[in-house]
């Protein structure tokens, strides 16, 4: 599968500052980037440095009086389907030094709250089917409401609230997988089934040694999405972090699957 991906951002600038960008996809054995242009109309691009687990970069800006850039480019997917009932949960002894960071309490993801709660809601060993149980929970229990998601939200608010956004759907699986012992962490995405269109969130965790995709508002496939970055949770994944204080004028950003 081919995906096509048009990023426009416009934002205004109080004062001079920096930016650092992260909304370029990702190469890696489960996707290429056959095209790829980011173009800057309003400030200047500095440097570009790895994003977390080299997977994908960040680009450091200059910011004046504004800042608008577009990023137009082709994905080609190539990730076979899992079925998660097929999984193991790999013994922790032979979790490898890289993955081991992805089992502890984050930022967003206060996983130690939920031990008590996900031992009594779902039965079994920690494995691949008990982390789709916990996905299928997720996306039946809370409702979907921009309206009611908060930028500092945690997946312990998120929790007792039962609304949010797929950054906050993520945060919750991420924090429940955690709390049984599997792996997990938060990947920035784009993907076409996604409604409205826009920077989509998604869960990977960790069994039978490799990283599998899911995504726990049942928006997108993970046949079906491109891989921006990854990281403990969205501190770590943002796709505009400013050191200025930034006035939101438009943002757009559409996902096709491609014709070659």
């Amino acid at each position: 599968m081919h995906l096509e991906i048009e990023v426009d951002l416009h934002y205004a600038a109080k004062q001079p500052g920096a930016i650092l960008l992260q909304i370029v996809p990702s190469s890696g054995a489960d996707q290429t980037c056959l095209r790829s242009d980011l173009h800057v109309t309003h400030g200047t691009l500095q440097s570009r440095v790895f994003a977390d687990q080299k997977i994908g970069y960040r680009q450091w800006l200059r910011a004046e009086s504004d800042f608008a850039c577009t990023y137009r480019g082709c994905v080609a997917i190539h990730r076979d389907p899992v079925v998660f009932s097929k999984l193991a949960a790999q013994e922790f002894a032979d979790i490898p030094a890289e993955v081991v960071p992805y089992l502890m309490p984050s930022r967003f993801c206060h996983s130690e709250q939920f031990s008590a709660f996900v031992q009594s809601e779902f039965q079994g060993a920690p494995s691949g089917a008990l982390v789709a149980e916990m996905c299928a929970w997720i996306d039946r229990k809370p409702r979907y409401d921009p309206a009611a998601s908060l930028p500092g939200a945690t997946a312990t608010d998120i929790f007792h609230a039962l609304a949010g956004v797929c950054r906050d759907y993520a945060h919750l699986l991420i924090t429940f997988a955690r709390a049984i012992g599997v792996p997990a962490r938060f990947a920035s995405v784009y993907g076409p089934e996604v409604k409205p269109q826009d920077f989509h969130a998604i869960a990977e965790v960790w069994l039978g040694d490799a990283w599998h995709m899911i995504d726990p508002t049942g928006m997108s496939e993970p046949r079906s999405v491109v891989r921006i970055g990854v990281g403990r949770d969205a501190a770590d994944v943002a796709f505009l972090t400013s050191y200025m204080p930034l006035n939101f004028v438009a943002q757009c950003v559409q996902v096709t699957v491609g014709q070659r």
